[in-house]
């Protein structure tokens, strides 16, 4: 099946060819004509599947005819984070560029002025997280008395974010006459409420089962204690010659440390979490996508819908406590037919219960990867014999930060949890100074 079959124009399927797409993904191939037909539609689809286009191109379809009016958008994607709705922005001008259409953003962190300016002028599309679009609604500098399509995106990270107030509070406000789409990677119970509560007979798509990984992203655990985890980590980021790395952490407050750590061992990393400015998310941001940046310790903001090529790890320094993050982190590896590979560092002491939970959810055991010095395996796990693939992903072109050199590790037998025992070892951020004292 090729884009012609879908039913779109000849200016979208010219800009698809500006792009080299020539095939559309499954998720595309399914919704893209049922969208054209004006059905409302639940999209279920795992990240990195081309969820964005499946919608933005018929979207591009039905509104390249008609005006939009002062303040009055025409249509609405709601967004749970400033960088997927820059990016479903940025889907537009990609898909849009021989179609007349006008957009805005609203996103917190940037000047509200510029925005009104923009809405005051007339947009066909209007891309916004829930909290700044409220904040312009109650202000009277935006009308929603037009929208005729309505998209909620990652709707189930609106649910973990706490938006599903914000969302039936905006959609009570739309036109009872519309087009809803809601997008999401898993239908937990709420979003199934949701969907019964805001759209009309829709059809439903999907291509994965829900919360999937990817089978071209190789995973691995490794079990370690507070104490180690910061070597851990840096050992096997050397270990693995990693050229790019996204690495998660549950905690903002521990992601500048994390950072300064990997600079103290030559990388180029930077920090990426909520309660940084706008300006400095989006140059973080840009400089990762363009090499510039190697490494880049994040919270979970950046584990929804932001798109970078050819990355090639992705580290999770903290079990996520919640098993579908962990689906969405690893996500972030492996995209479009692409290899990537995946590390989790679990807490013997703490993290048996998460990753059992993990591997409930993916419906397959993570492979434990033994590490000499980490610390003890998981109590009820057995470990398996997952020595490391020695291909490593690459990205040509792209030179790796200096870096200190490290043998791999020899697989070892587990040793009886007595000799690993430390009371008096302190965690992570319980005693700064010889945190980074410590060398792999």
């Amino acid at each position: 099946m090729s884009f012609e079959d879908l039913g779109l124009g000849p200016d979208t399927l010219k800009a698809l060819a500006d792009c080299g797409y020539t095939t559309p993904t499954p998720i595309q191939a399914q919704a893209i004509p049922q969208i054209l037909m004006a059905r409302d539609l639940v999209g279920l689809a795992q990240t990195g599947t081309g969820k964005t286009a499946s919608f933005t191109l018929p979207m591009i379809e039905i509104l390249s005819t008609g005006r939009a009016r002062a303040r009055m958008p025409r249509s609405l994607i709601l967004s749970p984070t400033r960088e997927l709705a820059a990016q479903i922005a940025e889907n537009f001008d990609i898909y849009g560029k021989y179609h007349p259409l006008s957009k805005a953003l609203l996103v917190g962190g940037t000047s509200m002025e510029e925005q009104i300016k923009n809405l005051e002028r007339g947009v066909d599309v209007l891309i916004a997280t829930p909290g700044r679009l409220l904040d312009l609604f109650e202000r009277g500098r935006i009308l929603l008395s037009d929208i005729k399509i309505f998209v909620i995106d990652e709707a189930d990270r609106m649910l973990d974010m706490g938006f599903i107030p914000d969302i039936e509070k905006i959609a009570s406000k739309l036109p009872a006459i519309r087009q809803t789409l809601l997008f999401s990677a898993t239908m937990p119970p709420e979003i199934k409420k949701l969907t019964a509560k805001f759209l009309s007979n829709p059809r439903e798509v999907s291509v994965a089962p829900p919360a999937t990984t990817a089978a071209n992203v190789e995973q691995f655990l490794v079990w370690t204690s507070q104490r180690n985890k910061p070597r851990v980590l840096a050992r096997l980021i050397a270990q693995e010659n990693v050229q790019s790395a996204l690495i998660f952490c549950n905690r903002k407050r521990d992601i500048d440390g994390v950072c300064r750590l990997l600079q103290s061992e030559g990388y180029a990393a930077k920090p990426m979490h909520g309660d940084m400015v706008q300006k400095v998310r989006t140059e973080t941001l840009q400089a990762f996508k363009d090499s510039k940046i190697q490494l880049m310790v994040c919270s979970d903001v950046a584990a929804r819908g932001i798109d970078i090529d050819d990355l090639s790890h992705v580290f999770n320094y903290d079990v996520p406590a919640n098993p579908d993050d962990y689906v969405h982190r690893i996500g972030r590896t492996g995209r479009a037919g692409k290899t990537g590979r995946a590390w989790t560092l679990a807490l013997a002491e703490h993290d048996d219960k998460l990753v059992q939970a993990i591997e409930k959810r993916i419906n397959k055991p993570v492979p434990v990867y033994k590490l000499e010095g980490a610390d003890l395996p998981g109590k009820q796990h057995q470990p398996q014999d997952s020595r490391l693939n020695t291909a490593r992903p690459s990205r040509p072109g792209v030179k790796a930060a200096p870096r200190k050199a490290h043998a791999p590790a020899p697989m070892r037998q587990p040793v009886p949890e007595a000799a690993h025992a430390n009371p008096g070892a302190k965690g992570f951020g319980d005693g700064m100074p010889d945190f980074f004292k410590v060398k792999g």
